[in-house]
Order: structure tokens, then sequence, then C-alpha cells
């Protein structure tokens, strides 16, 4: 079974900017389309735009949309991202220490 959850998990952060996205809102907390768009650098509009609703199916971000003139949508993370959190800190700090190693021996 674990096999089985690591691969479901991995699939669902699948891709070039999924775990992007998770971190820089996790950086700052509820935040707008355009805002998210500056922040990930080098992603498109289509993009971000096809990630997000991803990261929505998987119940990962959720989208608040106001009926307001203009219309206004903000995103922020879900409990379940929020715990992915501490798995992305400890891979940065694994990240880390690979790279310290390689630094070392090369």
């Amino acid at each position: 079974m674990e096999d089985c959850s690591i691969e479901y998990a991995l699939k669902i952060i699948n891709g070039k900017w999924k775990l992007l996205i998770i971190w820089v809102m996790s950086q700052t907390g509820v935040i707008r389309f355009n805002e998210l768009q500056r922040k990930v650098s080098g992603i498109s509009s289509l993009m971000l735009s096809k990630n997000l609703k991803e990261l929505e199916d998987d119940c990962l971000i959720i989208r608040r949309q106001y009926n307001e003139i203009p219309p206004r949508v903000e995103y922020e993370l879900s409990e379940l991202s929020q715990k992915l959190i501490v798995v992305l800190q400890g891979l940065g700090e694994w990240g880390d220490e690979v790279y310290k190693y390689k630094k070392e021996t090369l």
C-alpha cells in the first residue's frame, strides 16, 4: 500500500509548476491570479490557470470567487497543502545537503 500512496501523491504534484505554485502560495497566503503569476517566474497565464484548476480538483487549493465588479478571484492553500509544506521544507534541506556534498566531492 505504501508504494501506491507514494505513487498517488507524486501523480497529484507532478509537473514543472505545481510544487512551485504551492510553495509561493505558502509564502504569501491568500493571493490573486495576477500576483501569483508575477511571483511564479516564467509561467504563462494558460499554464497557471490549468495548474490551479488541477490543484483545486485535487483539493490542494481553495478558490474563492467574489461577485463584484470587476470580478475578483482569490486562491489559498487548503489544509492538505499546508501539510505538504513541511515535506517541502524537508526536501529543501535535503537539496542543500546534496548540493554541498556534490560541491565538496567535485
